[in-house]
């Protein structure tokens, strides 16, 4: 039997009034914002207004471009808004105060959505609050969601290059690749160690191949995988008095000593 993992981050909010949960929900975009801004999909994810069901006129799905995505939104540049293509309507277009010839079609994968549930589950579950004078109240709820499986498949999906994997740092599953190309020299092994033994003890995360293997193969791996920071202990880096450091994004090279390393990942 085959069997799917779904995890979601689920969060609500309970408001007195109408305007409070307006407050409350435009707070919470702005923060939902600020994590595709952190995890390295910012510009390309967008508020995407949709269908809001029984619950209300539009909910938001925020909505990351790529070529892999599932869903179809008319994208509005300007105003870093989009429209999901179910709801493309002309009566939607005028409460945005967009033309259609305005909006670029895109295709997308949605990695997060809220929206506004009112009164619905209040009512249903008798949940009220009373107020200044006593009376008991509906509350109006919001409900919002990101699913982080998804999210870090999308962030695979539009980062990679044609090496692999390119991991912003927020979400890396480690800061630093370290790469011991020895072949031997037990010199090279404990410059290695030493450098591992650095950087853990100031808290940076290091993956550390020390594998028999060929430079190619180690290298080839490191951009499959994808971790931001490759460091790069040789023969030819200890006769240097500096190592090879290079990021995975960009490609550029560095040659650092392991203090400068520290200082860099730690700002210290």
């Amino acid at each position: 039997m085959r069997t799917r993992e779904f995890i979601m981050k689920d969060m609500y909010s309970f408001a007195r009034d109408t305007d409070e949960h307006q407050t409350v929900y435009e707070k919470i975009a702005a923060a939902y914002t600020r994590v595709y801004e952190r995890v390295g999909i910012g510009e390309q994810t967008y508020r995407t207004f949709a269908s809001g069901g029984a619950f209300s006129k539009y909910s938001h799905e925020y909505q990351t471009v790529c070529d892999a995505g599932e869903d179809v939104i008319y994208v509005h540049e300007g105003k870093r808004i989009a429209v999901n293509k179910e709801v493309l309507e002309d009566s939607v277009l005028k409460d945005l105060g967009v033309k259609r010839d305005e909006l670029v079609e895109k295709k997308a994968i949605e990695v997060g959505n809220i929206f506004s549930l009112g009164t619905r589950f209040s009512d249903a579950l008798s949940l009220k609050f009373k107020d200044e004078n006593g009376e008991g109240k509906p509350v109006i709820m919001g409900c919002y969601g990101i699913g982080p499986a998804r999210l870090m498949g999308t962030i695979v999906e539009t980062l990679a290059d044609g090496k692999g994997i390119v991991w912003p740092e927020a979400v890396a599953p480690f800061r630093v690749h370290l790469i011991e190309l020895s072949n031997g020299n037990e010199d090279v092994q404990k410059e290695a160690a030493e450098v591992y033994r650095e950087l853990t003890q100031a808290g940076v995360e290091v993956l550390w191949d020390d594998r028999d293997a060929r430079a190619g193969e180690k290298f080839a791996d490191s951009d499959l995988i994808g971790i931001p920071l490759r460091v790069v202990v040789s023969e030819k880096t200890l006769a240097a008095g500096k190592f090879e450091c290079v990021d995975r994004a960009t490609g550029k090279t560095q040659h650092c000593s392991i203090s400068d390393i520290v200082k860099t990942l730690t700002h210290a």
